[in-house]
């Protein structure tokens, strides 16, 4: 009589719907293969725009903090800024285990000041919208700009939306590290032109090397910026922070680009007045 072959049940999902900012690990899976990229844009960026030597550098809203541990690892005197704890300790036991040191500080990115001033701060992926209102949005920058001496600069990336921006947008990755794979969906569920609001809905289903299956679900708004409307608002704070370079996420240093309406990927270089 043939058996029939055995088959091992399935390791049990779980499923949670936390902020996605509480699994790091799974943040950090995303964007790690920009990382490079980012730094090598941020050396140039350094050497072209800043006046003086940058030898000191700071990240509001850090995250997970693969852009800080990458800059250490430079030789960069950091400091990293966010206001969510697993964030933090996930960064601090990277440090740890690649022997690294950064300064890390549970703020609020509205009105932090490093003291003394930093050469050089930095802000990408969209991390400036979660500030939700002009208000917010122009002490930030204040904050930022009282944090960097005189000729240090600002490098903060974040998408602008076209006119004719799909409020159905989808978007999707897939990453894998350390036996770990990862599928991601990002879906706008609520896109509200007039009032400069969307709201994303991040699902992540994560599969670990024992088999184990976790999946996350949150949700979490971001403010809206027509490319217009955000030059506008840098403008508002010209008096300490000028607009130096304009450039995508492609982060080609010599590829200036022109700020008009099909500026959506933009990274601004600002300077301390």
């Amino acid at each position: 009589m043939t058996k029939s072959p055995s088959t091992k049940p399935r390791k049990p999902a779980s499923t949670a719907t936390i902020d996605w900012y509480d699994r790091p690990q799974y943040f950090d899976m995303v964007f790690r293969d920009e990382t490079a990229t980012e730094m090598a844009f941020f050396d140039e960026a350094y050497q072209r725009y800043a006046t003086g030597t940058v030898s000191r550098v700071y990240e509001p809203g850090c995250g997970s903090g693969r852009l800080v541990a990458a800059s250490a690892a430079r030789g960069y005197d950091v400091i990293g800024l966010d206001n969510n704890d697993a964030m933090l300790a996930y960064l601090r036991r990277r440090l740890q285990r690649r022997k690294l040191s950064a300064e890390l500080i549970n703020g609020d990115m509205t009105s932090h000041v490093c003291s003394p001033p930093v050469d050089a701060a930095f802000c990408t992926f969209n991390t400036f919208r979660h500030m939700m209102d002009e208000d917010a949005a122009v002490a930030h920058l204040r904050a930022v700009a009282a944090s960097l001496r005189t000729g240090g600069i600002y490098v903060l990336g974040f998408h602008c939306i076209p006119m004719d921006a799909d409020p159905e947008c989808i978007e999707r990755w897939k990453a894998s590290h350390g036996g770990t794979n990862i599928s991601v969906t990002l879906k706008v569920v609520d896109f509200q032109r007039r009032k400069r609001r969307e709201t994303l809905r991040v699902s992540i289903k994560a599969t670990r090397k024992n088999g184990t299956v976790e999946r996350v679900r949150s949700e979490f708004p971001l403010r809206l910026y027509t490319p217009k409307q955000a030059v506008t608002m840098l403008k508002s704070v010209s008096d300490e922070l000028e607009i130096v370079g304009v450039h995508d996420f492609d982060y080609e240093i010599e590829h200036q680009r022109e700020m008009d309406n099909d500026l959506t990927d933009a990274v601004f270089v600002l300077r301390k007045q």
